[in-house]
């Protein structure tokens, strides 16, 4: 397994791969790797002849008084974890780990802005944090040339936007959307889940219950769409941990509105326990 540090240096790997004519697919993450991640390395892993992992805690995605400083960080577990993928798989797994300073420069002044769709939702309660998640983003496409970039749904906005700037730039790389991986009770693996408490840890399945019990009733009809949001937030108000309900309701999966009526919905969820922040999401087809 190569560590690749700095962007000219993987500028150079991927100028080898494509000279070989071979197929990359990139996964970026803050580290901090749980199985949620290392299930979309595998997919890559499948899929491609090359796999770049980026590990990045992206300072501009943060909003002013949020987690940057304290953001879980084990970088000699993430390198174990990938390393044995990498051996496991027989196929090259590289590493990007790049400095702060090498991504944003002293004198950095260019941003990625994809309006409308990063002001919604989450980008209400984190002002600019899709700004940085899209310039660094552009960023790493840049450095690391991929055929195929992973992400994961639990961030469906995420998703929805970072397609919309592949679509509008004329990016030439396949976005593939990896389903949200669980722990056994049904929550979100997340990195923040880390921040939990025991208590808060027991309560968390709440969110995904909450979920699962709108997606159901809507689905057989016994709950309508314009209900949707009051059921959501009956349910999380009676989970004891949560002490912040941000948004509860049914979303265009496209455009992220909220609807009344649909064929297919986005119900998501945003809520803080304490200063913990756990987004979750289902889609149901109607």
């Amino acid at each position: 397994m190569e560590i690749i540090r700095t962007i000219p240096a993987m500028q150079r790997f991927a100028e080898g791969c494509l000279r070989s004519e071979k197929t990359v697919g990139f996964v970026p993450t803050m580290g901090a790797l749980h199985e949620g991640h290392l299930s979309i390395v595998r997919d890559s892993i499948k899929a491609n002849d090359i796999t770049v992992v980026s590990i990045f805690i992206n300072p501009t995605q943060f909003s002013q008084g949020e987690d940057y400083t304290r953001y879980p960080r084990d970088y000699d577990g993430d390198i174990r974890k990938l390393d044995g993928l990498s051996a496991g798989a027989g196929k090259i797994v590289a590493v990007f780990m790049p400095d702060a300073v090498d991504i944003y420069p002293d004198g950095y002044k260019t941003y990625v802005e994809v309006r409308g769709l990063s002001s919604q939702l989450c980008g209400l309660f984190r002002p600019g944090h899709f700004t940085g998640v899209a310039t660094v983003v552009l960023k790493l496409f840049n450095a690391v040339r991929p055929t195929r970039a992973y992400f994961g749904l639990k961030d469906y906005q995420q998703c929805v936007v970072l397609k919309k700037m592949v679509t509008d730039l004329n990016l030439d790389v396949e976005i593939v959307l990896c389903p949200t991986v669980r722990e056994p009770d049904g929550l979100a693996m997340s990195s923040r889940n880390a921040y939990l408490s025991t208590e808060q840890r027991l309560d968390a399945p709440g969110i995904y219950k909450a979920l699962k019990d709108a997606g159901r009733a809507v689905k057989d009809g016994s709950l309508k769409i314009k209900d949707i949001a009051a059921k959501l937030r009956e349910s999380l108000s009676a989970v004891k941990s949560i002490t912040e309900i941000q948004y509860a309701s049914a979303y265009d999966p496209d455009t992220l509105d909220e609807i009344t009526e649909g064929a297919r919905v986005l119900i998501a969820v945003a809520v803080k326990m304490a200063t913990t922040r756990l987004i979750d999401n289902i889609v149901v087809e109607l």
